[in-house]
């Protein structure tokens, strides 16, 4: 990636760093960066407790674990989430039923990787990383979709360009505590 390299004064003041691009012929993609002045061990805790993801996320009304199927490895899980958006005169509910996979690996860096089993999208998968940096955790969340509903992919690009650094920073505040000095 390098933005760590390139852009970390940005980063260590707080900024979030995002790039788009499209996925498949009607989707869309996003990387963002953001940095966390915040143990990587203490975040991953915070992180893993997916029912809490629905103070990180302000559109997401819904994060529950469900019952998996039988299940052998402890680092899967199986999850329910539902997210309501308004854009303008409409409003807007999506479903989701995924598996998320937990690993850390000989580094010591620790991975999320949510697939989607089924819902309201054609494709979703993301992952979301934590790497000890900077006396902190730099976080980097991947994510790649296609609505089932046809959305130019422009216009979905620029959503994602928008929103979700929105929500990072809501997330970063949640599990930072708002006494952060960033900008």
């Amino acid at each position: 990636m390098g933005w760590k390299v390139t852009h970390g004064v940005s980063l260590l003041q707080g900024e979030i760093l995002v790039k788009t691009r499209s996925h498949r012929t009607a989707g869309g993609q996003v990387i963002a960066q953001l940095y966390l002045p915040m143990a990587r061990s203490h975040l991953w805790q915070q992180l893993t407790d997916y029912p809490r993801w629905v103070s990180y996320f302000p559109d997401m009304v819904c994060s529950q674990i469900r019952p998996a199927p039988v299940e052998l490895d402890p680092r899967i899980q199986h999850l329910y989430q539902v997210a309501r958006k308004q854009f303008l005169c409409f409003a807007v509910q999506v479903e989701i039923y995924l598996t998320v996979r937990e690993q850390t690996d000989q580094a010591g860096e620790q991975q999320i990787w949510f697939t989607m089993e089924q819902g309201d999208f054609l494709d979703f998968a993301a992952q979301l990383t934590l790497q000890d940096w900077q006396g902190g955790t730099l976080l980097t969340y991947r994510v790649q979709a296609t609505p089932t509903i046809p959305v130019p992919t422009l216009l979905l690009q620029q959503a994602m360009q928008f929103e979700l650094p929105a929500n990072l920073r809501v997330m970063r505040q949640v599990l930072c505590g708002r006494s952060l000095n960033f900008r």
